[in-house]
């Protein structure tokens, strides 16, 4: 039997594991696009490629690099918190 509680905390645990595990990309991202536009600000090169690219590739890399942080807490997650829940145990 699912009480409200169960849920409530499951629903926060889920919220917290997908906040952690977003960060990496986040981060970079937005460190990408902060040097990215502070280049074009000092340098007044105003082209959309620009942008777009470098933050691309940042998280495209912390994404490889960061793969298995992201996959072991969200196994984590569900095998110790979701399948119990499922399998009633």
């Amino acid at each position: 039997m699912i009480t409200e509680a169960i849920f409530f905390d499951t629903l926060r645990q889920g919220l917290w594991i997908a906040t952690i595990t977003s960060f990496p990309i986040l981060a970079a991202a937005l460190l990408a696009g902060v040097s990215v536009g502070l280049f074009q600000a000092l340098t007044s090169i105003q082209e959309m490629t620009l942008t777009f690219v470098p933050k691309l590739m940042a998280i495209v890399i912390v994404f490889w690099m960061s793969m298995s942080f992201m996959t072991r807490t969200l196994v984590e997650f569900f095998q110790s918190h979701i399948i119990p829940i499922v399998t009633g145990g």
